[in-house]
């Protein structure tokens, strides 16, 4: 004799409880970036202010942005958690269940903020990316860079005033942002946003690669990788967060359930992407206006030192001494990327003092 087992389940169409679950996963995800965020952040903000003295006020400047966009990135993460809250405990009896509750009370402080502070860390993103592209166009010289952002700029300014629309018609009262009209405000600003990235990546990806062979012929493998690797191309561009948001548009637009999980992984990989383009910043990894200057002396000199030593029987003896002494003249006209001294033994020789350093700067 079977026994039927009794439904405890919501009394909801299977479409809206499978929205109250990609909420729930939405939630949690973005938990989860908040986490990734907060080790990005310590990790930046130690190299930022370390760097604060030697590298001057730009260093500063970024360590207020990182601390601004956590400050944003907070808020949304606690007006998502409450309305979380709100929606399955609180007010878990609403008539049609949390979904419901949550298209019903739009217009209430923590949506209103959960659309803004999603706004304006959107807009910080997409400002760090229009600046890296101006600073590895800028070599080129300041007329070829300003008509590569002629574009983005306008757009930007485009998708501000799309943002704030948006923004505003999503937290009206009997209004959501699955409403005809907010859905349209905000596929055409998440769009506008989008294609800005997708231009800056594209741009800045093919600086990248038209000096790609110019840095290869300058320097060995080890050095050259910091600077043309795929991974380094990923990260200047942002392409991290352009893949993740073409997806959550497209799902968003067909208005699947699936988009709660997208919008909270696109947030978090777009703040993430903001991160390691800093982060390489304030490591002196990044791309700046003297890359190709710097990557064609020390990083050689170093791999032609090392390559010296190996093949000589006396690798930082006599035989390496006159090179040491020779590029001092080469290195004294100022600092080159990264920021360590190299201090090197150089071996007493006849009529010489017992011990004697050379620095390499």
């Amino acid at each position: 004799m079977s026994v039927t087992q009794p439904y405890y389940g919501p009394d909801e169409p299977p479409e809206t409880i499978m929205l109250e679950r990609t909420f729930v996963v939405g939630g949690y995800i973005a938990g989860a970036g908040y986490g990734i965020q907060i080790v990005l952040y310590v990790i930046c903000a130690m190299y930022l202010w370390s760097q604060r003295v030697r590298r001057g006020k730009a260093m500063l400047f970024l360590l207020g942005y990182i601390t601004l966009l956590l400050c944003f990135e907070t808020l949304f993460i606690a007006v998502s958690a409450r309305t979380v809250q709100d929606a399955y405990v609180d007010y878990r009896n609403y008539p049609g269940g949390p979904w419901a509750w949550f298209l019903a009370t739009q217009y209430l402080p923590e949506d209103v903020l959960f659309y803004a502070s999603l706004f304006v860390l959107t807009f910080l993103s997409d400002l760090l990316v229009l600046w890296r592209c101006w600073v590895i166009w800028l070599p080129a010289g300041r007329i070829k860079a300003s008509l590569v952002l002629v574009l983005p700029l306008f757009m930007l300014f485009g998708s501000f005033a799309l943002g704030v629309l948006w923004t505003v018609e999503s937290s009206k009262p009997g209004l959501s942002l699955y409403s005809s009209l907010p859905l349209v405000l905000g596929t055409s600003y998440y769009v506008v946003s989008l294609t800005i990235n997708i231009l800056v990546t594209i741009m800045i990806t093919i600086r990248l690669i038209l000096y790609r062979r110019k840095i290869l012929d300058a320097l060995p493998s080890e050095h050259a990788k910091h600077y043309v690797s795929l991974a380094t191309i990923i990260i200047e561009s942002a392409a991290l967060y352009t893949v993740f948001a073409i997806i959550f548009i497209a799902t968003y637009a067909a208005n699947h359930p699936v988009n709660q999980i997208f919008l909270s992984v696109a947030s978090t990989s777009q703040e993430v992407a903001g991160y390691l383009i800093i982060l390489r910043v304030a490591k002196g990894q990044a791309w700046d206006s003297n890359t190709l200057n710097n990557t064609t002396t020390l990083p050689a000199i170093e791999y032609a030192v090392h390559e010296r030593r190996k093949r000589s029987k006396d690798p930082i003896g006599l035989s390496t001494r006159s090179m040491f002494l020779d590029t001092e003249l080469a290195l004294s006209s100022g600092p080159t990327r990264g920021s360590e001294s190299l201090t090197l033994p150089v071996k007493p020789s006849e009529g010489s003092p017992a011990s004697e350093q050379r620095d390499v700067v």
